[in-house]
């Protein structure tokens, strides 16, 4: 028998031993998958030609203007009317479909509000100055345009099944509408290579991401113990909620979501009244640095491109994603889910994404010279001074908390929220990616469930940064196949928005409430 100090020395060597190989495990990984696919993350998150500017983002903001264009500002001129639909004030309980128009924006924001609101932003306030905010805003309004296409395309597309499943997305609409469009080839091409990217963006950012950075809030605040147990943790309610299939999905999302948003704007504005002799001198900086990129690195260029890119980070708008969720909507008129995911933008990106920036400007953690006005900016971390020399999620925090004491709780709490909604939306988009290319079926969804919580378990016990950035480029890769298909397909939403339009002034399309 050993006695107890010689099992406490056994125990240490067993644990340091288990620690030193799982860091080797992640340094295997690291090495192997950031040598294949390193290429291909580079290509993704490349500068434009001459320019700092990562192309991938200008692709989506040029998308995003042409589609605000087209459709002439289909996105403020429709904007009480997505309000109407969202309440329910046009829904027909015959209509096919699994969801509300409720719940399915829901499931879709809880896709995408989640730590880009709150570290996201964080970065690029610190790195572009308050002007950022002004460019994030004007990215997150055209962006709404861009999200009214693909959810059209996806209502309009989709596959509708007996059982009163449906099926739909970007694979669906690629397919099926260029083939409308005599593209039937390219569009079958199209489709599989969007599928492919979406199953590896689901597992990786959709999920290992989330599982990581909600174990690393948790240490926080609890002191550090082995990832897998908080892995193993969310893999259980995960997979407890994804088992019953969209329904079940969004009727946790249509609860977690309003509460996260309540709860997390509602913190912000109590903030910001407590600072209320200071709101109009954040304003005169978000628009001042805008225009002048005042007191920053890179000038207005600097403040412009930190704010389009936390928009497309954020709200992934044309990305093709929250197409996927709208589908499932219970609606016999595709437009009507185009004008609801309109909203998801504004709400993202307009309304949290603004509050986050202005409590980090308002409360002054950012440092100012006194002397010039201007903040001080560090040429070796590339960023302005923050107290406390703090940047991302925990620039937040310290912005919240100098107002707050019992805020960084409340933000360990937001994260897990945030963390768990955006993977169980994720699941979803990576199912029916998944099932698009190996067939719809009871063993087909079971298996990706399965496979999609075992990733959950890794995400939080491994530090896996190539697999991450390699999930993050494969995310906007879904952009890149997924709006060249917008552009064929969008004379197809203009037929269906002229034919709506005229029908709702008619009085042909009626009012349930």
């Amino acid at each position: 028998m050993f006695d107890r100090k010689t099992l406490a020395l056994a125990s240490g060597f067993a644990l340091s031993g288990a620690a030193a190989q799982a860091q080797s495990i992640d340094e295997t990984i690291n090495n192997v998958v950031g040598a294949v696919t390193g290429p291909f993350v580079s290509f993704i998150f490349s500068p434009f030609p001459g320019t700092s500017f990562p192309w991938i983002v200008l692709w989506l903001v040029i998308a995003a203007t042409i589609f605000t264009l087209y459709f002439a500002f289909v996105q403020f001129r429709a904007f009480p009317h997505s309000i109407a639909l969202v309440s329910g004030k046009y829904s027909d309980p015959e209509d096919a479909g699994e969801v509300s128009h409720f719940q399915a924006l829901a499931t879709a924001l809880s896709g995408t509000v989640g730590l880009g609101n709150i570290a996201g932003v964080a970065v690029a306030v610190s790195i572009g100055g308050p002007g950022a905010t002004f460019w994030m805003i004007l990215a997150g309004l055209m962006g709404m345009a861009s999200k009214f296409t693909e959810c059209t395309l996806g209502v309009k597309f989709r596959n509708e099944y007996e059982d009163g499943s449906v099926s739909g997305g970007p694979m669906y609409y690629l397919n099926k509408g260029m083939e409308q469009r005599g593209f039937a080839g390219l569009g079958k091409v199209l489709a599989i290579i969007f599928s492919i990217f979406c199953v590896f963006g689901a597992l990786g950012g959709g999920n290992m991401f989330q599982a990581n950075q909600a174990h690393a809030q948790i240490t926080n605040i609890t002191g550090d113990y082995p990832g897998w147990i908080t892995g193993v943790i969310f893999a259980a309610i995960v997979f407890a909620v994804i088992i019953g299939g969209l329904k079940s999905i969004a009727q946790v999302t249509e609860k977690i979501v309003p509460f996260m948003g309540v709860l997390y704007v509602g913190t912000a504005l109590i903030v910001i009244l407590m600072n209320a002799d200071q709101i109009g001198w954040a304003f005169g900086q978000i628009f001042d640095g805008a225009f002048t990129g005042a007191g920053v690195a890179g000038g207005l260029v600097g403040a412009l491109i930190q704010g389009f890119k936390r928009a497309a980070f954020s709200n992934e708008a044309g990305v093709g994603s929250a197409a996927i969720a709208h589908s499932a909507v219970k609606t016999k008129e595709p437009i009507t889910e185009g004008f609801v995911s309109l909203l998801e933008p504004f709400i993202d990106t307009v309304v949290i994404c603004t509050m986050t920036a202005l409590v980090i400007i308002i409360t002054g953690v950012m440092q100012i010279d006194p002397e010039t006005g201007n903040y001080i900016w560090n040429a070796e971390l590339g960023r302005v001074e923050t107290v406390g020399d703090v940047s991302g999620v925990a620039l937040t925090s310290a912005a919240f908390g100098s107002a707050l004491s019992w805020f960084p709780y409340m933000l360990a709490i937001a994260v897990i929220l945030f963390a768990f909604s955006t993977m169980i939306s994720w699941s979803y988009y990576g199912l029916k990616a998944w099932t698009y290319m190996f067939g719809e079926g009871k063993a087909q969804e079971l298996s990706f469930k399965v496979l999609f919580c075992i990733f959950v378990i890794i995400g939080a016990a491994m530090n896996l940064g190539p697999v991450i950035d390699f999930s993050d480029a494969s995310i906007f890769a879904m952009a890149l196949i997924n709006i060249i298909g917008l552009y064929f397909l969008m004379p197809i939403v203009k037929d269906e928005l002229t034919s709506y339009s005229s029908r709702l002034k008619s009085g042909e399309i009626k009012r349930y409430a």
